[in-house]
């Protein structure tokens, strides 16, 4: 009986969310920066408990989680967001100064599996903060 409990204790501690972080605080302002362009991408939590890496240019690669974003600060133009590895994903940004973005990057799949699809798309603005208010920052 006691290792059951500790068993349960255990898998509850690893579902328990940190406190969000003073530049997870400040992100979640969703505040544009003068000159630049803001894309957040995010891995949504409920996709699967796999993790995701795509590519974002000169930025390099990142590597998401269910439940995370990230924050690019980008000059205007165009910036392509692509999946890495086997899953050819990708999104297109065509980012102007002092405008906020968001793309979705979903990965389906299951522990047995593994990864079965990726996918990146930009999403609306109501959507795209409501996804990142959920999430914690990377």
């Amino acid at each position: 009986m006691k290792r059951l409990i500790f068993v349960v204790v255990a898998l509850l501690a690893g579902c328990v969310q940190m406190p969000p972080t003073a530049q997870d605080i400040q992100a979640k302002k969703f505040e544009a920066v003068a000159g630049k362009a803001v894309i957040y991408v995010v891995q949504p939590l409920g996709d699967s408990s796999n993790s995701g890496t795509v590519n974002l240019g000169d930025a390099g690669p990142i590597t998401t989680q269910p439940g995370t974003y990230y924050r690019w600060e980008v000059a205007p133009g165009t910036h392509r967001i692509e999946g890495a590895g086997p899953f050819s994903a990708a999104a297109v940004v065509q980012a102007e100064a002092g405008k906020i973005y968001f793309v979705q990057h979903s990965v389906h799949g299951g522990i047995r599996e593994g990864v079965s699809t990726v996918s990146l798309q930009q999403v609306g603005d109501a959507y795209g903060r409501r996804l990142v208010s959920l999430a914690q920052l990377i």
